[in-house]
């Protein structure tokens, strides 16, 4: 190739560089140089090189969509289904395998997973709502303190109702660690509001160590009932049981590497 052809060369790719940040084609600006050198290379034809530069572009967005949303769900501790063992867990293997499945979250139900300390709970939801978060969908997760922090922000404008609603938006919703604390007045009424928001719309997911039946221990009992009511009227309720996973390891050495 002549050294005016290569000049030519280099003037349409940066021409389309140009194009792609304009586009904002971040992902075939990335692969540009490279396909276009293994299109010459291989003799691809034209339309060849464009599907492989769409579908990095594609893929590229994506994956960015996917890390966006696992950002904005907000997981306490990274924990998915690498690290689960299925044998060390209490729940059915056919339980975990519809979990998995996600078919519920598609027909708006809820899943209450209650039981001890240590039992896996958290693990558990963590692990499904990073899967849900894979598979395209809006996870969001909350503790039933940040639920009450919602109250209280939001009462001051009275936009109580209108943040909920929102709140409500995302496909699966995951609140943790109901029964670990006392709840106070305003983490009982954004529970509710919360539940109530999302009824027959949109999937929730609770771990608790009280079972749903023993709530009106935890706050007023008008509130529990109709919390509860609304909760369980489309929910798989999944309780673990036995000793803490935690507990278990610490005693087996298994909780830190040994010191030297």
């Amino acid at each position: 190739m002549s050294a005016l052809a290569k000049a030519s060369d280099m003037a349409a790719l940066e021409e389309v560089v140009a194009l792609c940040r304009r586009l904002r084609l971040k992902y075939v600006r990335e692969q540009l140089t490279d396909v276009v050198l293994t299109a010459r290379a291989q003799r691809w034809d034209p339309a060849e090189a464009l599907r492989v530069l769409l579908v990095a572009e594609a893929e590229g967005r994506d994956r960015s969509t996917i890390e966006s949303r696992r950002r904005r769900a907000h997981f306490p501790a990274g924990k998915t289904f690498g690290s689960w063992s299925d044998a060390r867990s209490s729940v059915p293997a056919a339980t975990q395998r519809s979990l998995r499945s996600l078919e519920w979250v598609a027909r708006a139900e809820n899943v209450v997973v209650a039981g001890p300390q240590g039992t896996g709970k958290s693990h558990l939801l963590e692990a499904i709502g990073h899967h849900a978060v894979d598979q395209g969908l809006a996870v969001a997760w909350f503790s039933v303190e940040d639920l009450g922090a919602l109250v209280r922000r939001h009462r001051v404008d009275d936009t109580v109702s209108k943040a909920f609603t929102a709140l409500a938006g995302a496909q699966l919703t995951v609140i943790d660690d109901i029964g670990l604390l006392p709840i106070s007045a305003d983490a009982a009424e954004g529970l509710y509001r919360l539940v109530d928001a999302a009824y027959e719309k949109r999937s929730l997911a609770l771990s608790t160590n009280i079972h749903p039946s023993g709530f009106d221990q935890l706050m007023d009992k008008t509130i529990a009932s109709a919390l509860v009511d609304r909760l369980l009227h489309h929910a798989h309720v999944v309780l673990t049981e036995g000793q803490s996973v935690r507990l278990a390891d610490a005693i087996a050495g298994k909780g830190v590497v040994p010191l030297a």
